[in-house]
């Protein structure tokens, strides 16, 4: 689950993170109004979605004027802002955040996730700041400095002495990097994130340590321990149907291809996804049905593909260990009755009862194409799917 900057800027500031003041706003009144709490001189108009490199598309300014915050909050509230992250369409500011200017020396790089090669929480560092890592990774990976905290000792004071080290800083700075750090660990630690970067992490010409712009995103299964943050989540920010999914209890991801995939099992549906891509197709989602799956899930898995205007034909890969392959044909059969199914559907059933399920399918009247195993599955899905994009 992803939050706003200033809402991540607000858990932050709890644990001791230095952060500048500033004020969330919905309408330009309030944009003014949180401009002329913070006094100026220099303020910055931030548009508040989901996606980085805002600066870039135009959402985020820096003006020395109420008049300029007006001007601007009007300019940015309701556009499409388009970034590298949001894809051609852009996504609607409906939010804005307005901050105090800072007098920048030195703009860094500072993030802190799990890496899942040492199992352990990670702090990632950079002196290239305000860019994206992943861009200094590729022509810069000498600047990148990983430092692993052992989850035994917890963040020790040696650790943020190598990331300071690292990060060039020293006196007054050093000390205030050293603090910075420690809390955004237990925060990271205590919110059950899956990462917190900060970027840029700026030292100011006062000597000063602040997270400019902060990004916090957590992990969904630690949830149901943070009821205060699932309250922060900002529904018109997500894929429509990635939250009918949500609430629907499937785990959905939309893709770029046009075969819509319906599996049950994470592994098996990366998996399935993988297969196609080796049979020249493309998957249009990851859709994780889970091992309870019934008529009313599957035929909202259905819905929730179909939704999708790129798919053009649709793979259910179905092991039935937990699940019954006969109850899983008859779900398959009652949602694409009721969805009127247009698109080629391929159909692989494998384990318990799964002849059972095989006959309800063949019997079933529906033009179902069945497949044997999962590379035939893959195949067919492939073929039908190209001469349905032909035909059309």
């Amino acid at each position: 689950m992803n939050i706003h900057e200033y809402q991540a800027k607000e858990l932050l500031k709890k644990y001791g993170v230095a952060v500048l003041d500033g004020y969330p706003a919905q309408t330009v009144d309030e944009a003014v109004a949180g401009a002329q709490k913070l006094g100026g001189p220099v303020w910055v108009v931030k548009s508040q979605i989901h996606a980085g490199g805002r600066g870039k598309g135009g959402g985020v300014k820096v003006v020395k004027s109420i008049d300029d915050v007006k001007s601007e909050a009007t300019r940015m509230l309701g556009m499409q802002l388009v970034t590298h992250q949001t894809g051609p369409e852009g996504q609607k500011v409906r939010r804005l955040y307005i901050e105090q200017g800072c007098d920048i020396a030195r703009e860094l790089y500072l993030s802190v996730l799990l890496d899942r090669a040492t199992s352990r929480v990670t702090f990632i560092a950079s002196t290239e700041g305000g860019m994206d890592i992943e861009e200094v990774a590729e022509s810069h990976p000498e600047k990148i400095v990983k430092v692993s905290v052992d989850p035994a000792c917890g963040f020790q004071a040696f650790h943020a002495r190598n990331l300071c080290f690292a990060l060039g800083l020293e006196g007054e700075a050093m000390k205030a990097a050293q603090k910075f750090m420690a809390a955004m660990y237990k925060a990271f630690v205590d919110l059950d994130c899956a990462i917190v970067e900060i970027n840029p992490l700026v030292v100011s010409k006062q000597g000063q340590v602040i997270a400019l712009d902060a990004k916090i995103t957590f992990d969904d299964n630690a949830l149901y321990r943070h009821a205060d943050i699932v309250g922060l989540r900002d529904e018109d920010e997500e894929d429509p149907q990635e939250r009918v999914a949500r609430d629907a209890d499937l785990s959905y991801v939309r893709l770029d291809g046009n075969i819509g995939c319906m599996v049950n099992g994470a592994g098996l549906a990366m998996a399935t996804m993988d297969i196609i891509k080796l049979y020249g197709g493309l998957p249009a989602n990851f859709l994780d049905v889970g091992g309870g799956a019934n008529k009313e899930k599957v035929t909202t898995a259905f819905k929730i593909i179909l939704a999708d205007p790129n798919v053009k034909g649709i793979l259910v890969n179905i092991f039935g260990g937990i699940m019954r392959c006969d109850i899983i044909a008859e779900g398959i059969i009652a949602a694409a009755k009721e969805v009127s199914l247009s698109v080629p559907l391929v159909v692989r059933l494998e384990g318990t009862n799964v002849e059972l399920g095989k006959q309800i399918l063949a019997t079933s009247g529906l033009a179902i194409i069945p497949a044997d195993n999962l590379a035939d599955a893959a195949q067919k899905i492939v073929d039908a799917t190209q001469k349905s994009t032909k035909a059309a």
